[in-house]
């Protein structure tokens, strides 16, 4: 499979979606984000690495941070997790809370904002030094030392956070937070602030592309029955409200941010990550959702 050749064609037919859509300019610091860049990486199990376009600039990684959140968590609390966090597709805004207040404070996954502050919570609790040892996870699935948080960008998420707020306020009432309101905020909103480039997602994603390789990486251990689950969940809760037309359209696992971030996996071939900051109205990158159809189209490699 000519990966290059074919990551050069789909970066040549996104270009007259160059412009389309809008960057979340909701969080002061990602509006001040050049809209308009894009990038590509992809690198097989075997190693080898492609690229194209903007593929090694470092940006907000956003939702896709909770991918490594979940795996931190399921490592450390195994089912038990599933006590306080579902596992269904929300058919819902990612910030919503109308179906946590119908479900008595049980998020229906830990993609959404909901359960992401529930994982969050649970991560304060069970690590020494939650801000140090996530980082140097994401670091060692990344293979790059030099990864870390974004503090202008998680203050600035904080200072217009009052939706996440509300939820972390929603999910105390109903018993399902522990810790401090204001510290789980403020490890979440520093968790989606980490900055990675397309290179390194790609590689970061590799470890979920083969489940049955030993899942160990800076002390989290996950069996690859639990890499397995995961990996289904990235396949139904993902894109937010918009899983169903991923799958129907690309066919991967995969975790997306609205820092217009994608990354994704093909099992036992590659993992892959693209970038471009304008997002669609469910919030997921506009070129990014066309370059891996185009991918998984050229390729006829998808799980389906």
């Amino acid at each position: 499979m000519d990966y290059q050749q074919i990551l050069d064609n789909i970066y040549r037919k996104v270009q007259p979606l160059v412009g389309v859509g809008q960057q979340a300019d909701y969080i002061p610091a990602l509006a001040m984000v050049d809209p308009d860049q894009m990038g590509m990486s992809l690198e097989t199990l075997e190693g080898e690495r492609f690229a194209v376009g903007d593929s090694e600039t470092r940006f907000s990684i956003q939702s896709i941070s909770k991918v490594f959140a979940l795996a931190m968590a399921l490592s450390i609390e195994g089912e038990d997790l599933w006590r306080r966090v579902g596992r269904e597709p929300s058919g819902s805004t990612f910030n919503s809370m109308v179906l946590l207040e119908v479900e008595h404070g049980k998020p229906r996954n830990p993609f959404i904002n909901a359960g992401a502050i529930v994982v969050a919570d649970l991560l304060l609790e069970r690590l020494n030094n939650p801000d140090r040892d996530y980082i140097h996870f994401v670091r060692r699935l990344a293979g790059n030392d030099s990864i870390a948080y974004n503090p202008i960008v998680a203050e600035s998420e904080r200072s217009q956070g009052y939706l996440n707020a509300a939820i972390a306020n929603l999910l105390k009432y109903h018993h399902n937070i522990n810790g401090d309101i204001e510290q789980v905020l403020k490890f979440y909103f520093l968790m989606c602030s980490v900055e990675m480039s397309c290179g390194e997602l790609a590689h970061a994603f590799l470890a979920f592309a083969d489940h049955r390789r030993p899942f160990s990486y800076n002390g989290i251990n996950l069996t690859s029955s639990q890499v397995k689950r995961m990996n289904a969940i990235m396949q139904t809760c993902g894109f937010y409200d918009e899983a169903g037309e991923f799958s129907y359209l690309v066919g991967l696992p995969g975790k997306s941010g609205v820092g217009g971030g994608i990354a994704a996996f093909c099992p036992q071939r590659y993992g892959v990550a693209v970038w471009s900051p304008r997002l669609n109205k469910k919030g997921n990158s506009v070129i990014g959702m066309k370059a891996l159809e185009l991918l998984t189209t050229d390729t006829e490699e998808s799980i389906f």
